[in-house]
């Protein structure tokens, strides 16, 4: 293990604590916050991290098997830090990194195989509201024009069903099924997106993964709930998108993104608008990957939308570009800065032509969303 190596991942870790939980977060983002501050200054957690490749997402990828080993085997008192669905957020004091820290030590050998199997996953249903936001807009410019929506990444398939969710922004009226269990409450900051009065209707529904994932399989839902962070909100929103997911199955394919992305359009009903979304999935392709994605749009044939909610590239505190290859705003740039902070942008081509634009900034769990445009 290099110095550089051991820099590097801290750094990670420490940006990731300070995206989740920035100041003036609420009080239930502090342990998710915690455990990625654990994983910087804990020796025997840096230690596990700085083992996973690099390109596996280490501090996120131990965090995710620390957790599945404590929804597994429910180690007191470390157990009693972690919410569960419809607990709330259990209090943190001063002793949750050291027991971390025993916790890992005593299970190192399992851990290290957790991170050698898996890949770090979260489906942050969440994240359906910047999405929401965006289609304001889109649905102005193309009003009761149903849409085919084509989530890229998609894991397994929670943002698929942004159409039977509930939203509140800030102080306005809702918008959705107001007896859904997924309830997504999201702080406004800046300027007032053009939120749409109603979800709009979705013609067809499609996911596109390199591995999808079957919620039916206990394995893989424990799996992917060790993905999400442990906030009392998240983790109520995965149980309940989960169980929608289930009871409404969609069309998952699997392939990579870019080659499979024409004959996915292709498939969609021609009175549909394509929708494209990806929410922290262009942000981990290849710079080749994501200069390719971007080239095949226009050669589609078909007047489409794509919403990005990534952080800028390269990850990190040195990212300065759009995934999207759009101008970012220096508000961006400096947000990214500050720690890991979702961008939101807006890709459209009508008649072979592409235009976008930066729209917005997003907390990588949907806590706010802070307009721009």
């Amino acid at each position: 293990m290099t110095d550089d190596a051991r820099a590097r991942v801290r750094d990670q870790a420490l940006g990731i604590a300070a995206g989740w939980s920035p100041p003036g977060a609420p009080d239930s983002w502090a342990l998710t916050a915690a455990t990625f501050r654990a994983v910087a200054d804990e020796e025997v957690l840096l230690d596990l991290a700085v083992a996973v490749p690099p390109e596996k997402l280490p501090p996120l990828l131990l965090s995710a098997a620390l957790q599945y080993l404590v929804g597994r085997d429910h180690p007191e008192p470390l157990a009693g830090y972690y919410p569960t669905p419809g607990s709330g957020q259990p209090p943190l004091d001063d002793a949750f990194a050291p027991t971390l820290a025993a916790f890992a030590a005593e299970n190192a050998t399992e851990l290290a195989e957790l991170c050698r199997a898996h890949r770090y996953q979260m489906n942050e249903v969440g994240r359906s509201a910047d999405v929401l936001a965006v289609l304001g807009e889109v649905l102005r410019d193309a009003p009761d024009r149903p849409i085919a929506l084509v989530d890229l990444g998609t894991g397994a398939g929670l943002g698929l069903h942004l159409d039977r969710y509930h939203y509140r922004f800030g102080d306005t009226a809702g918008v959705g099924d107001e007896s859904s269990p997924v309830q997504l409450v999201c702080a406004l900051r800046g300027a007032t997106p053009p939120l749409p009065r109603a979800v709009p209707t979705v013609a067809a529904r499609v996911g596109v993964d390199a591995e999808p994932l079957d919620l039916a399989v206990d394995e893989v839902r424990a799996w992917l709930a060790a993905c999400v962070p442990p906030e009392t909100g998240a983790v109520d929103r995965f149980a309940a998108a989960s169980a929608i997911a289930r009871e409404h199955p969609a069309t998952l394919v699997r392939g990579d993104l870019v080659t499979s992305l024409a004959d996915v359009v292709a498939g969609l009903p021609d009175d549909a608008l394509p929708v494209l979304v990806d929410t922290y999935v262009h942000v981990f392709l290849p710079d080749d990957d994501r200069e390719r994605f971007r080239a095949l749009l226009p050669t589609l044939g078909r007047d489409l939308e794509w919403i990005s909610v990534d952080p800028l590239v390269p990850l990190g505190p040195d990212g300065s570009d759009s995934v999207q290859g759009l101008p970012v705003p220096d508000r961006a740039v400096a947000a990214c800065r500050e720690g890991v902070t979702g961008v939101v942008g807006r890709v459209s081509v009508r008649d072979g032509a592409v235009s976008g634009r930066v729209l917005g900034l997003a907390h990588p769990g949907a806590a706010w969303l802070e307009w721009l445009a």
